[in-house]
């Protein structure tokens, strides 16, 4: 493979990307499985035959004569128009009308045609001649300079002019795609730009030519506006989706523009080719190596292999000693060597150096082990392994510290959480009720909501897609700041914040298996007394075993809410697939809960984009809570608190471990170590009962009496204000003084009866007072405390909106997702 292209980098973010040529900031558009190449035209076309040297008088007369639908008066405008341009161009050297077009400012894209003449300054608009010459084929324009005119109604115009049955065919198909109006003039526009662009018909169009044409336009973008990273996007995503549904490229060919940005996996021999080994020999044994290790081990596992062994170990020791023909390195190549690795290139200390030392042993270890099995393979690179048996004396206390440093971060995090939590609630129930106001609002009323006075706005440009039958974005500008916002966007973009945040505080699901959870996801128990518990089924991701969380009942609201989100419209939620950028490969279409409309079509949310959105609201909350100035929240802050409460809240510590997914206890041990004395302690007495209670079958099935205490034991937690949370096995620590207790779950339904509750506390307070019993009064006020706070806590929770989920239906419709 050329080094060209194996340089490049696919699938990373722009913050990774290198700086492309013509932009002034990295880019992600890297080179995928297609490869971009600009379309070939197999007959140039020519709707109205070679118009390179014909007369300002013929073409003229065409600018007139071709669209017979328009009004007389504009059909004249635009043949003036068009003449003017052609004898501004024939002040220019060049034999056609391309060469002089090419010899033109205009045609250089250095200023647009608008600024060589209006109506007002010389009678003449000089936009619609450049645009008719695009139309008829006289001119091909570079893609710098047809950005560089805004041209209306430049896709219509352009084909009526090509008399080409497949561009109408693709016409009439976008307009029958479920698409919104706007997303069905952009894949008509994009296609007409590509066509003029490249001088070529339809039929010539292929992939590579889409993917061309997406980073000249880009590349176009951003030497307009240089500084705006908006204009970084890629656009065609609309027009690649109905060329696919239309059948228009080869079977092989991605359902999806990214799909094809991106590269997929690389081999063994191309992931250690990035990294430059001067020995082949060396080069041929590290690939056989790795593909070695590629039967038990995943695409990611492998990719940090390659990056330790080849990058950070072999490609320095050849730096150090560039005559190194073999495994036996010296001891003080080998200090070299280890000296080398503690800074990154940076210049900051590597925190990685550890598992980096442990993978060069394995390596020679490994040697040695295939060896004896495979001598006439192996056995000549055997050598000494140079890691010293003392190299990784203190990995045990370094661990240790490591794992103090994520205790400390909990134990910061842990109290800040419900300051974050009532941020994201707040700001998503502002946007709700606000969204709601304005939808009922007509065009200019005004109306109050918070204090705050508002105006609902229905711009020009919202009525034209009104009467294309389009949904239009919710404006209300603020009477009192002036400021216009699109409460629309903000009010999704408050929902996936609040839905993100919620539901990895209650799940402590990894950031990955968030991303993964989809409607198949959610599952039923019914208990035989009719009860029925819900159960989040979480796709495996570290390990190879799935799990089932049983949902509480603030997690299965903010399941049902995003369910409800998707179904609001009477549709299913959208099939899509999702791009795994561990293992560098896209999932089967499937029903993702974290989803969201991307243009023209649904796209699943990357782990990326979830980390900045909890990364934002941090940010706006630094802005009056001190405490989050310095600090940052990550998806898997989350986790650790989830399981952290749990745990010192009585949760025996292997059951936490089941619902992280921890296949060893001690990582689980380690996510709680904040509270260690509390999870030693907790472990060790359950560990004693169950081994009291139930020395000689372990694990043996349960019996029906068993089964049946088991679902007793949740009769039981049914208590007066509610329910109990305390786990199995577990008798009440607090004598029933349920107040009191941190296990209650209140219900709303009782809220009448804590202010009942609190009435007759403060009555008997009162007497206290009166009696002077003093003790009473210090038990009076701690209860009436715990009290308060549980109602303040089921009143927040109550002023949640009941979610409707409706009638489920089955999916009749099968569509791909990139065809919609």
């Amino acid at each position: 493979m050329p080094k060209s292209q194996l340089s490049r980098t696919t699938g990373v973010s722009r913050r990774h990307g290198p700086v492309a040529e013509g932009l002034t900031f990295p880019s992600r558009f890297v080179g995928g499985p297609v490869d971009p190449q600009p379309a070939v035209a197999t007959t140039p076309p020519r709707p109205f035959g070679d118009l390179s040297t014909a007369s300002i008088s013929h073409i003229a007369r065409l600018a007139v004569d071709v669209w017979e639908e328009a009004a007389h008066i504009t059909r004249h405008q635009r043949g003036q128009a068009t003449r003017w341009v052609l004898e501004y161009l024939s002040g220019f050297p060049g034999d056609t009308w391309q060469e002089r077009w090419d010899a033109s400012p205009v045609g250089q894209a250095l200023v647009p045609a608008k600024t060589l003449g209006s109506r007002r300054t010389t009678g003449v608009a000089v936009t619609p001649g450049v645009r008719t010459l695009f139309c008829l084929r006289a001119v091909q324009p570079s893609q710098l300079a047809f950005r560089r005119n805004p041209f209306q109604h430049f896709a219509t115009m352009f084909v009526a002019a090509q008399h080409d049955p497949l561009l109408d065919r693709y016409a009439e198909h976008v307009t029958a795609m479920p698409l919104r109006h706007v997303h069905q003039r952009e894949a008509l526009f994009d296609l007409c730009n590509l066509l003029a662009v490249q001088g070529v018909a339809l039929a010539d169009v292929t992939a590579p030519s889409l993917l061309f044409f997406a980073n000249e336009n880009r590349r176009a973008r951003c030497q307009m506006e240089p500084d705006n990273k908006v204009a970084n996007r890629l656009i065609g995503h609309s027009m690649w989706n109905a060329l696919h549904s239309m059948g228009h490229f080869a079977p092989a060919t991605p359902g999806t523009m990214r799909a094809a940005l991106m590269r997929g996996q690389r081999t063994v021999e191309e992931l250690v080719d990035q990294y430059p080994i001067r020995n082949e020999a060396i080069r041929t044994l590290l690939i056989d190596y790795c593909l070695r290790r590629r039967v038990d081990n995943d695409y990611s596992t492998i990719k940090q292999l390659v990056l330790a062994l080849v990058h950070h170990f072999w490609e320095k020791i050849e730096r150090l000693n560039p005559d190194q023909a073999d495994l036996r390195i010296s001891p003080d190549l080998y200090a070299a060597w280890r000296e080398s690795i503690k800074l990154k290139d940076n210049g900051k200390p590597r925190a990685g150096q550890d598992g980096i030392v442990i993978t060069v042993r394995s390596f020679y270890y490994d040697l040695h082990t295939w060896a004896a099995e495979e001598p006439e393979r192996w056995g000549p690179w055997v050598a000494p392994c140079p890691v010293p048996p003392g190299e990784l004396h203190g990995l045990g206390t370094r661990r240790r510290r490591i794992n103090e440093r994520s205790a400390d971060r909990t134990r910061q995090r842990q109290p800040l959480l419900p300051i974050l939590v009532a941020h994201v609630e707040q700001r998503y129930d502002h946007a709700r009720t606000l969204l709601e106001l304005a939808d009922k609002a007509a065009d200019g009323e005004l109306f109050t909501h918070n204090g705050t006075t508002y105006r609902r706005v229905i711009t020009e440009a919202d009525h034209k897609l009104l009467r294309h039958g389009d949904p239009v974005p919710t404006r209300v500008r603020n009477e009192d700041s002036g400021q216009l916002i699109h409460i629309g966007t903000d009010e999704e973009g408050a929902f996936w914040d609040w839905a993100s945040v919620e539901t990895l505080r209650h799940s402590g699901v990894r950031i990955e298996e968030l991303c993964e959870l989809t409607h198949l996801s959610i599952r039923q128990y019914q208990r035989p007394n009719g009860e029925v518990i819900a159960l989040l089924v979480v796709a495996p991701s570290k390990t190879d075993r799935e799990r089932v969380i049983p949902m509480s009942a603030e997690l299965f609201h903010v399941i049902a809410s995003v369910i409800r989100r998707h179904t609001r419209h009477g549709r299913p939620i959208p099939l899509v697939s999702r791009y795994d950028n561990h293992d560098k490969v896209w999932s089967a279409p499937m029903p993702f809960l974290f989803q969201r409309q991307n243009g023209s079509a649904p796209a699943a949310f990357s782990m990326a984009a979830i980390q900045q959105m909890i990364s934002r609201r941090g940010q706006a909350l630094a802005e009056t809570h001190l405490a989050f100035r310095d600090l940052k929240f990550t998806p898997h802050d989350f986790r650790r608190i989830f399981i952290t409460e749990l745990v010192n809240s009585g949760l025996p510590i292997h059951i936490g471990a089941a619902l992280l997914g921890h296949l060893n206890i001690q990582t689980t041990r380690g996510y709680v170590a904040v509270f260690d004395e509390d999870v030693v302690r907790h472990y060790q007495a359950h560990i004693h009962q169950r081994r009291q209670a139930r020395p000689a079958g372990e694990y043996r099935d349960t019996t029906k009496q068993e089964w049946d205490e088991f679902e007793e034991h949740f009769d039981h937690r049914k208590v007066e204000l509610g329910a109990c949370g305390r786990p199995y096995g577990t008798p009440c620590q607090h004598e029933h003084a349920c107040v009191r207790c941190p296990m209650l779950h209140v219900s709303p339904k009782m809220l009448h009866r804590l202010a009942e509750l609190e009435g007759d506390l403060l009555g008997r307070r009162a007497r206290a007072e009166l009696e002077g019993w003093i003790g009473e009064i210090e038990g009076i006020d701690l209860t009436l405390t715990f009290l308060r706070a549980k109602r303040d806590e089921t009143q927040r929770r109550a002023q949640r909106p009941s979610v409707d989920l409706g009638i489920p239906k089955p999916r009749t419709n099968l569509t791909p997702p990139e065809a919609l």
